[in-house]
């Protein structure tokens, strides 16, 4: 399907809303399995309209081909042709060269190769804990170091697995900041997806974003103001399974195969970009103890909420 029927297709069937609020528009639509919403400085809402339908199609194009959960697409062919040399394309370059980038700032942490740990574990009603000879077994396919690159050619080790998730819906966030501002660049847009957060271009009146509450869902911590720029969230509030009266959270530790204890409920960081600011918060979250002394190295605003 070409970008233009999918496009067509997506307007006819509705998936999005457009509503007036205060000055503005506010569109709202579902992908990467999210709540997601534009907020859109302008009165046109024909354009608006216009800049709803290019969110749905870009974050569903990138939603089909690089989730862990749809057979066939890319990702998908990439994690079945291990063991020989791939040609892939710009994008996917791109993403696994910035995946690197975390790897390496995360002395490991970080780890886009853990694919076969992650599968392992399933955070809905009734899910249980893997048993700890798997999770010995998928750790020795662990490790972005063995991957090896030539240009846009990629080697992966036999038994690698790939997994995008830890990055495809901020990189989603940043394409549409970044198509807004180059094709909307006096309108400003606050971009929403899931809680990843970025804005097109500079807005004089800043934006005004609640931090949820991890303890008290759906209910606003604190409000932080962004003006440009980014701010990523990363906690266990949501997704998590409780086995034997014990708490599990959905960010795995990719060097010890289970999730991470002892730390923050949550991170969020401001940063010029949603990727890097989604990549920090989620290394401050495997830092455990040691979240805020991670981001105080690294000089951004944030924002650590304990248990209390």
């Amino acid at each position: 399907m070409t970008t233009t029927t999918l496009a067509k297709s997506l307007s006819r069937e509705a998936l999005y809303q457009i509503t007036g609020i205060s000055g503005c528009y506010k569109v709202t639509f579902h992908v990467m399995a999210s709540p997601c919403e534009l907020l859109v400085k302008s009165s046109k809402r024909q354009l608006v309209k216009q800049m709803a339908e290019h969110a749905v199609t870009e974050t569903k194009r990138i939603e089909l081909k690089y989730s862990r959960f749809i057979k066939g697409n890319m990702l998908d062919q990439i994690n079945s042709n291990v063991d020989r040399w791939q040609r892939l394309d710009e994008e996917t370059i791109a993403l696994i060269s910035f995946a690197k980038q975390c790897f390496e700032l995360s002395e490991g942490l970080f780890d886009i190769t853990a694919g076969r740990v992650l599968k392992l574990w399933a955070f809905h009603r009734g899910a249980t804990v893997p048993s700890h000879e798997a999770i010995t077994r998928s750790l020795k396919t662990v490790g972005f170091d063995g991957l090896k690159f030539n240009g846009n050619q990629l080697y992966i080790p036999k038994g690698v697995s790939l997994d995008f998730g830890g990055i495809g819906k901020e990189y989603a966030c940043d394409r549409l900041a970044q198509y807004f501002a180059l094709h909307y660049p006096q309108l400003p847009v606050l971009v929403n997806l899931g809680g990843d957060i970025s804005c097109s271009v500079l807005n004089n009146t800043p934006w005004r974003v609640g931090v949820e509450s991890p303890e008290h869902l759906d209910h606003v911590d604190e409000i932080m103001t962004l003006s440009q720029g980014a701010l990523a969230s990363s906690g266990n509030s949501r997704r998590y399974i409780t086995h034997e009266g014990k708490r599990y959270g959905h960010i795995i530790n990719p060097v010890t195969g289970y999730p991470i204890m002892g730390g923050p409920l949550c991170v969020t960081v401001k940063a010029g970009n949603c990727l890097t600011a989604g990549m920090l918060s989620t290394i401050a979250m495997l830092q455990g103890r040691k979240a805020e002394a991670f981001l105080q190295s690294q000089g951004v605003e944030y924002k650590v909420i304990w248990s209390s």
